[in-house]
């Protein structure tokens, strides 16, 4: 019996020093616990052998291999991802996710891919443009980008016109019940939907984003030390081609985000400063005429509307054009309850009502500087008051205030830029945005240009337009 009883200390003392033993080489073993999207293809998804697959996948498996780590790869329901991050079960958030709009939630990488929201619809019922869609259902992904874009204010009246918009649990689900005519669309990720679609002959992506993004690596608040090693691994990546060959496996291309040309930055500040321009022609095009307007009810005879007018031109010279912004905008909702205008309607209608009360008071001026005797000569000769006003007077009228114009047309330019106060992107706000992405200051030196070329261009064609009408040389 003591015999025995021996036999089973001894035993047990043997998987107790073997127990402590695998928790001290467990202790000792760093694992990277990497949170994805299961259904997220070509980021991370279950390829036909059950194995983890995808470009996000290849490239954690890389910087794991590189720190000397072993990499876990855990699937999450992406409803989830926060409470899985915030109580431990995984040290990063790795796949197709989004910084925008989450910058403060997390602590992030720098980014590393370009992406941006489309909708995915049926070749055959020819939508082409986000106009289209109305009175369509739409499905989205929840706590998706694309469900956060579709909620902003910036496409609050998108929305509005859907008859419907779903929001799902995955991307696989609503491409099926798009197949199948349930859905008229599905807003999805651009890369999501360009691999998930490649077999598809009956779905196409709609030539027109929701919006764009960059995508980065999501930490706990406050992780730097994890998210330190992390970066200057992919950074390493990216400087000896790896990362560019993995990009090429899965998109045929390099798509990852790097340091842009001068060039580069130009153009993808193209369409902020189509719309620079937009603010720029709208305002000119109605403020000179409403300004003439404004100029001719400052100098009325009748008391009534020129108070009203030199009350308008005190709150529009008095108050500064951003405050104007915020009231064009959000006044109709919060004062009458009524639907807020188009963002782009709103800062042109607050530019034009603006620079119309300036161009009244340069145009008041110029009037007012003209001799009586213009006027006598005009009725003496038969002119009415309409034909001595329009063809006699305003044209000198013309020529004396055009300098003044021209500064107020060279500020304007300028001032365009203030369209960022009610999330108008213009050119400005898109080059913050690329300096802050690229950690440069290109992006700034472009809008520059930009700013100093076209107020060159516009100096110049004023000044011409001042000597054309020089007659007296």
């Amino acid at each position: 019996m003591k015999k025995v009883l021996k036999l089973f200390v001894m035993i047990m003392l043997s998987f107790t020093c073997l127990s402590m033993f695998s928790v001290d080489a467990h202790a000792k073993e760093k694992v990277l616990t990497v949170g994805f999207d299961q259904e997220c293809p070509p980021f991370g998804f279950v390829d036909n052998d059950k194995n983890f697959v995808g470009f996000d996948i290849d490239l954690a498996r890389e910087a794991a291999k590189r720190l000397g780590y072993k990499l876990k790869l855990q699937p999450i329901d992406w409803d989830s991802k926060d409470m899985e991050l915030d109580s431990g079960h995984i040290d990063c958030i790795w796949n197709a996710f989004t910084i925008n709009g989450r910058e403060d939630k997390y602590t992030w990488t720098k980014p590393y891919l370009n992406n941006s929201q489309v909708f995915v619809v049926r070749k055959s019922d020819k939508i082409k443009s986000h106009d289209d869609l109305k009175n369509k259902i739409v499905e989205v992904q929840k706590d998706s980008s694309a469900e956060a874009a579709l909620e902003s204010e910036e496409h609050r009246e998108l929305a509005k016109s859907f008859k419907s918009m779903i929001k799902i649990g995955s991307y696989q689900t609503a491409l099926l019940e798009l197949e199948q005519g349930s859905v008229d669309a599905v807003a999805m990720d651009y890369y999501v939907a360009r691999y998930m679609i490649k077999e598809k002959d009956t779905l196409t992506i709609v030539n027109e984003n929701i919006s764009k993004e960059q995508y980065g690596i999501g930490f706990k608040k406050g992780n730097t030390k994890l998210r330190d090693e992390i970066q200057k691994t992919v950074d390493a990546m990216k400087k000896d081609g790896t990362f560019n060959k993995i990009s090429d496996k899965w998109f045929g291309s390099d798509v990852t985000t790097k340091k842009m040309t001068l060039p580069q930055i130009m153009y993808q500040l193209l369409d902020g400063m189509m719309k620079s321009l937009k603010i720029f022609f709208f305002t000119l095009l109605f403020s000179l005429p409403l300004g003439l307007f404004v100029a001719l009810a400052r100098m009325s005879k009748n008391k009534v509307i020129q108070n009203i007018t030199k009350f308008y031109i005190s709150i529009m010279r008095g108050t500064p054009l951003m405050l104007q912004m915020f009231v064009v905008y959000f006044g109709p909702f919060y004062l009458f309850n009524m639907p807020s205008p188009a963002r782009g309607f709103a800062v042109i209608f607050a530019f034009v009502i603006n620079y119309a009360a300036y161009f009244g008071e340069i145009f008041r001026s110029g009037i007012a500087s003209m001799e009586k005797g213009q006027y006598e000569a005009a009725q003496l000769l038969g002119y009415s008051s309409f034909q001595t006003f329009f063809v006699i007077i305003l044209p000198q009228v013309i020529k004396r205030i055009l300098p003044s114009i021209t500064n107020e047309v060279i500020t304007l330019v300028k001032d365009t830029s203030l369209a960022f106060a009610i999330a108008y992107v213009e050119m400005f706000s898109q080059a913050k945005v690329i300096a802050a992405n690229q950690k440069s200051m290109m992006p700034f030196v472009a809008a520059a240009i930009f700013y100093y070329v076209f107020n060159f261009i516009v100096a110049v064609l004023m000044e011409h337009c001042e000597k054309l009408m020089d007659y007296y040389d």
